[in-house]
């Protein structure tokens, strides 16, 4: 144990010592079982003689917050209530955050269709387990490139110049922790306070309230068929977040015609697109139109990408690809906010990448996935009560009309929670990388037994979309 003990004065030496040990204990610094140093030790650090520590040991054994064990020495006791809570304070935060609470965790369930989870057991854990060691009997104690570890940058450019066809090198590739804190370093540098940001609605709702959080003013833009309606986008708009390649949570890929007006938009209005391209590592039909990216001319465009799909969310890996103009303040951002990731990972994922282990991983697991798609989808097509939305790649389904009454054992989320606009469209949204495929068939019986009638008609996909709402 080492806890710090600062005394002031000479004065009441074993009052100053008995209370900041209770401090210690009472805030849950010091726990149940463990050993505080002799106190001969302890005089020694504090320069205070022995008699003085002993008197606080004692008085904190006799008020039960301390034990002593005959020659082994002194432990916290557990028999105490322990674990204050901080002051509650006067100090507020901005009233944006009054309502921008942390979500809420969906329960694991038997039948889970939770969104955006991959299959653990798909991932090679031992092959990666052996790389992380590796790298950590390697590494060398230093701060690292804000930028990222140098190989992983070279290995993603190679990755997605060969299957996305984005055009980066490695100077052009920043790594971050997760799609989410690209989101945040874009808006840092980007987003002045009051700007109007473009989001699909429905959409992903983390990165919509990160924009609000920021101080923009957001505005939902509808998705039809297409994808993002251009011509709805606000015209005061300088920043628009969009999914072309698997609308989140619709599914639907942007067109080509929408991808080129959109690209002429954003160089009209001199405004950035960013291109949040989250799992389509996993097709499962023709192949992928060109990313926006890759399309682009005028250099407006910002490509997001994210490993929590295609390996595991826990190991917090993403990057971005920013034109060169932005490269030198995003990476000052990065450096400002965590200055680095965790470079032994990095280092291993880099390896995971150029030993071709990625490239496996997600020929396995997209056959896997692949299985599990048609199985869902033959199901919901053959529901009246719902209509599915056609998607032929990513963790997930959606199907529009219909609501599903709560079940035990049963996990699905209902469209509504991505629509930060009223009237919200009806529907569910079905991931299929956390149940197995074998859980599927019983999954969707209970599911459709539960199924409600939606009581308002869900038929924006085929009608087109709505006027964008209004901004002052």
């Amino acid at each position: 144990m080492d806890v710090h003990i600062s005394l002031h004065g000479r004065r009441d030496l074993a009052a100053q010592v008995y209370r900041q040990l209770l401090d210690a204990i009472l805030d849950g610094r010091l726990r149940e079982g463990e050993r505080l140093p002799p106190t001969r030790e302890l005089a020694r650090r504090l320069d205070i003689s022995r008699n003085t520590v002993a008197l606080a040991y004692d008085r904190l054994v006799a008020d039960g917050f301390l034990v002593g064990r005959a020659g082994a020495g002194t432990f916290v006791s557990g028999e105490q209530v322990r674990g204050r809570a901080a002051p509650r304070g006067v100090v507020r935060p901005r009233p944006v955050w009054d309502d921008l609470t942390p979500p809420s965790r969906m329960a694991p369930a038997r039948y889970d269709f939770r969104v955006g989870v991959p299959d653990a057991r798909l991932f090679p854990m031992e092959t990666w387990r052996r790389l992380v060691a590796r790298e950590l009997r390697a590494s060398v104690a230093g701060y690292g490139d804000p930028a990222g570890h140098e190989p992983l940058r070279e290995a993603i450019s190679r990755h997605i110049g060969l299957s996305r066809s984005v055009h980066a090198g490695a100077g052009d590739v920043l790594i971050t922790n997760g799609a989410q804190q690209a989101l945040d370093l874009i808006g840092r540098v980007l987003i002045e306070p009051g700007a109007v940001v473009a989001v699909e609605e429905p959409g992903y709702p983390p990165a919509r309230l990160l924009f609000r959080s920021l101080g923009a003013r957001v505005a939902g833009v509808p998705v039809d068929a297409e994808g993002i309606d251009v011509r709805a986008i606000p015209r005061t708009a300088k920043l628009v977040y969009v999914t072309p390649s698997h609308q989140f949570p619709l599914g639907t890929p942007m067109s080509l015609a929408r991808r080129a007006a959109l690209l002429a938009w954003a160089e009209r209005r001199r405004a950035v697109v960013i291109e949040d391209d989250y799992d389509s590592e996993f097709r499962f039909g023709e192949r992928p139109l060109e990313p926006l990216q890759s399309l682009d001319r005028a250099g407006r465009v910002i490509y997001v990408g994210s490993f929590s799909k295609t390996l595991l969310p826990m190991l917090r890996l993403g990057f971005l690809v920013a034109p060169a103009s932005l490269t030198p303040a995003l990476t000052a951002a990065r450096h400002l906010s965590d200055w680095h990731g965790e470079l032994p990972t990095q280092a291993a994922l880099a390896r995971f990448i150029d030993e071709g282990l990625l490239a496996r991983h997600i020929r396995r697991a997209t056959r896997e996935y692949a299985a599990r798609h048609a199985l869902i989808a033959e199901a919901l097509a053959a529901d009246e009560r719902v209509r599915l939305v056609p998607s032929t790649a990513g963790l997930h389904l959606c199907a529009l009309g219909a609501s599903v009454r709560p079940a035990p054992g049963l996990a699905v989320e209902a469209l509504e929670a991505y629509c930060g606009q009223s009237p919200p469209q009806r529907g569910l949204v079905l991931g299929y990388g956390a149940i197995g495929r074998d859980a599927i068939p019983e999954g969707l019986r209970l599911l459709r037994s539960r199924l409600t009638q939606a009581s308002q008609d869900s038929s924006r996909m085929s009608a087109g979309p709505e006027p964008a709402a209004a901004l002052p």
